[in-house]
């Protein structure tokens, strides 16, 4: 994999197709990466511990390495 953390990419399909991004994190094994602002879901966390604060929240979800392009190191 020639992609790594802090590359930029540009997203070639999928729903932010067009779009460019700073990659975030990289999961060589799984052949997938996670980038920043790109491929962003909802998910429902419920609060695990007293005082832990339940509710939305907005993260970046795995998109597939043959689905961006390297742009460039920064």
């Amino acid at each position: 994999m020639h992609i790594k953390k802090d590359d930029l990419v540009f997203v070639l399909t999928g729903k932010d197709k067009g779009k460019t991004g700073t990659v975030i994190e990289v999961f060589p094994k799984k052949g997938k990466i996670k980038v920043k602002d790109i491929a962003v879901i909802t998910k429902h966390v419920k609060a695990k511990r007293p005082g832990q604060k339940a509710g939305i929240v907005k993260t970046e979800a795995l998109i597939d390495v043959s689905n961006v392009k390297h742009v460039s190191n920064q």
